[in-house]
């Protein structure tokens, strides 16, 4: 299948929804509605899950600590998500075990971690009942201190009187999984195009009727119709609102700052969460074989297209690695290795701080704004996005004459996650492609899915693509792939999202250049252009000043 921008094409301009936002909420808006038999049109401004959605912890999870607020409701939802995620891609979702140390002599604390646990459990009773069997998740269990030092390295032993250990699932690489929901609408016929900024909502009478769209690549502008557009834009959402005319108070998108780093392995196999002295949940986790840590959530009140990750955001997260866990040696500054951060759009303004917020979402229609036609879509997390979308799907029918049976986007496999069971499929890798290193296999089979074989062919049809460009096993095939099917126009689209070539820090110059080279023959760069895209990505491999 080839991404295409279909904005630069002469066509159809006339759709039953449009979608402002390609991250993953609008994502999976496009694919459910390609699936209910609309016609369907997506414009993401900058690139498809750049923002929010590739700053995420990298987890698909209930929420444990949602419970302290006793948002039941909000946990079995993402439980049952988390279900399906695993069954309809199960190349991406992967079960992670979870210890929380338990210091003493807080009794009263252990108890109530217990019977979070226990309801925890509870709420997920559907968890053995996947479709792959490797992707079943265990009980909860109980360690006493001895137990866990020997099963975690990283947990700090003074007064240390056990720990518990549950199971969520990682996400292990959560821009690709975007990527699967929009070319899995683009299966149905959804038409996509990102760097496709939506300058503004045509109205008429009080009724949206469509979007004024400029094509960043091209520099045009172009409009398209519609009698329902969805507004997706998270952190976002206010601001299209307000530069659309409507003020309603009922639209205030409270945007609390995420940031990560990636060191070194600090920890085992367990993401060893703890609870700081501000009483805010922190988390070292597996990921790649060194360690993902985060995150932190202050309030950001500033314009989100200006956010950028400051230095004393990621000191003040490497000084609660180094005062809450085990790290023999204290992390330094020059110790991160990669970083990123993102805004998350909190529905919920009405708490004290953006971590006591909820991750529910919400769902307008903006006609009692004045805005008949517009829905907007405020909050949530990338674990529920495919609940979201069947949600609005609930509210379109009132507007379209939409297809009422069930949404069956639970039951289908996404695209290339056509999987039953990975244990087999990763077998059958192996013996087909001897000719590749073990990582190289493991890596694009489960970040690739059934798309790993197309990047195999390449690689064998141009030997110089078969070139491992880093220890996780990565080659330049995919960077081919990427530029030939993926709707790539920049570097860092190939280094950040459709690789994860750049994801684990800088790969060096000379796997730069190659990526550059390979980039600026398929885009017929210039060399002032390719320089450009070179000054970017050392840019935004640079630890903030």
């Amino acid at each position: 299948m080839v991404l295409q921008r279909f904005i630069e094409k002469d066509g159809n301009s006339n759709f039953d929804v449009i979608i402002i936002g390609g991250g993953i909420s609008g994502a999976a808006m496009a694919y459910e509605a390609a699936g209910r038999g609309l016609s369907v049109a997506l414009f993401e401004k900058s690139d498809y899950g750049g923002a929010t959605s590739s700053a995420t912890s990298k987890l698909i999870h209930g929420g444990l600590r949602y419970l302290k607020n006793m948002e039941l409701g909000l946990v079995r939802e993402s439980l049952k998500e988390r279900k399906i995620m695993s069954d309809i891609a199960p190349n991406f979702v992967y079960p992670l075990p979870f210890m929380i140390p338990v210091y003493g002599p807080g009794k009263k604390e252990k108890w109530m971690l217990e019977a979070g646990m226990v309801l925890y459990d509870g709420l997920s009773y559907d968890k053995g009942f996947t479709r792959d069997p490797t992707k079943k998740l265990g009980r909860f269990k109980k360690y006493n201190s001895e137990e866990t030092l020997q099963l975690e390295c990283c947990v700090k032993p003074e007064n240390l009187e056990g720990s518990m250990v549950y199971y969520d699932t990682q996400n292990i690489f959560p821009e690709r999984l975007t990527l699967a929901f929009l070319k899995s609408a683009a299966r149905l016929g959804a038409q996509l195009s990102n760097y496709s900024r939506v300058k503004r909502l045509l109205r008429n009478n009080g009724v949206v009727t469509g979007v004024e769209v400029v094509d960043e690549k091209n520099n045009r502008e172009k409009t398209f119709t519609s009698p329902v557009t969805i507004n997706c834009t998270g952190p976002w959402a206010d601001i299209l609102l307000e530069n659309s005319g409507t003020s309603s108070s009922r639209h205030h998108v409270r945007r609390s700052e995420g940031i990560h780093i990636i060191t070194k392995k600090l920890c085992n196999e367990h993401a060893v969460s703890v609870m700081t002295d501000s009483g805010r949940h922190m988390m070292v986790m597996p990921w790649r074989n060194l360690s993902l840590i985060g995150t932190t959530d202050n309030d950001f009140n500033g314009d989100p297209d200006n956010y950028k990750v400051s230095r004393e955001r990621i000191e003040g997260l490497l000084n609660e690695v180094n005062t809450y866990y085990n790290t023999k040696e204290k992390l330094q500054y020059e110790d991160v290795m990669f970083y990123y951060g993102g805004l998350r759009p909190l529905a919920d303004a009405d708490t004290e701080n953006t971590y006591d917020s909820s991750r529910k979402y919400e769902i307008y229609d903006n006609a009692e704004d004045g805005f008949d036609g517009l829905f907007t879509v405020e909050g949530g997390k990338y674990t529920t996005s495919r609940q979201l979308a069947v949600d609005v799907m609930k509210q379109i029918e009132k507007k379209l004459p939409v297809n009422s049976a069930p949404s069956n986007s639970n039951k289908v496999f996404l695209y290339g996650s056509e999987i039953q069971n990975m244990d087999l499929f990763m077998e059958s890798l192996h013996r087909s492609y001897p000719d590749f290193q073990e990582a190289t296999i493991n890596f694009l089979g489960k970040n690739y899915g059934t798309v790993s074989h197309e990047i195999f062919m390449l690689a064998r049809e141009d030997k110089s693509l078969a070139e491992v460009v880093n220890t996780d096993g990565e080659i330049l095939a995919e960077v081919a792939y990427a530029l030939r099917y993926e709707s790539v126009l920049h570097l860092t689209d190939i280094l950040f999202r459709r690789t994860g070539i750049g994801g684990t820090g800088h790969p060096g110059n000379d796997i730069l250049e190659k990526v550059g080279k390979l980039a600026a023959h398929h885009l017929k760069w210039s060399k002032k252009e390719l320089r450009k895209e070179m000054e970017e990505v050392q840019r935004r491999f640079r630890l903030p000043e």
